[in-house]
């Protein structure tokens, strides 16, 4: 019979259980981390007439992206291209990688959704979201049952 030998610099098994679980996160390589969860950075800027939507996604053109809009859901996506290469390149080493995304958001009924806009430049998608020139937003009553 053999004797597994455990290290006792914790003081008890809730130490050692804080430990395994805070290191968890770093112990994940980071390639793992964003190829799993990849979503570009946004930004959401409330304007006078509109919302703005930006997403930083450098690397890509125009077409690669599908913005749609399906029950007030606003999904933008992209899918994954594959890198061609030839017989007469060899790559030594490749950290260029255009990922596939996705990422929704709910819009909700003070969007104009009839006059939603977008454009790609200089690495942003910018999405216009115009707000509806009225809205109203009575004050409701709720009763309690």
């Amino acid at each position: 019979m053999s004797y597994v030998k455990m290290n006792n610099n914790y003081k008890s098994i809730d130490g050692f259980m804080k430990e395994i679980f805070n290191e968890f996160p770093s112990a994940v390589s980071k390639a793992v981390r964003e190829d799993v969860l990849h979503y570009p950075p946004v930004n959401i800027i409330d304007k006078a007439a509109v919302y703005s939507v930006e997403l930083s996604v450098p690397g890509y053109i125009k077409a690669d992206f599908s913005i749609k809009l399906d029950n007030n859901v606003l999904t933008v996506s992209t899918e994954k291209k594959e890198q061609h290469t030839t017989e007469s390149e060899k790559f030594i080493r490749t950290e260029f990688a255009l990922k596939s995304f996705k990422r929704s958001f709910t819009l909700n009924e003070k969007i104009d959704t009839e006059n939603i806009a977008a454009r790609y430049e200089d690495g942003i998608l910018k999405i216009e979201l115009p707000k509806k020139e009225s809205y109203n937003a009575a004050p409701k009553d709720i009763n309690v049952l």
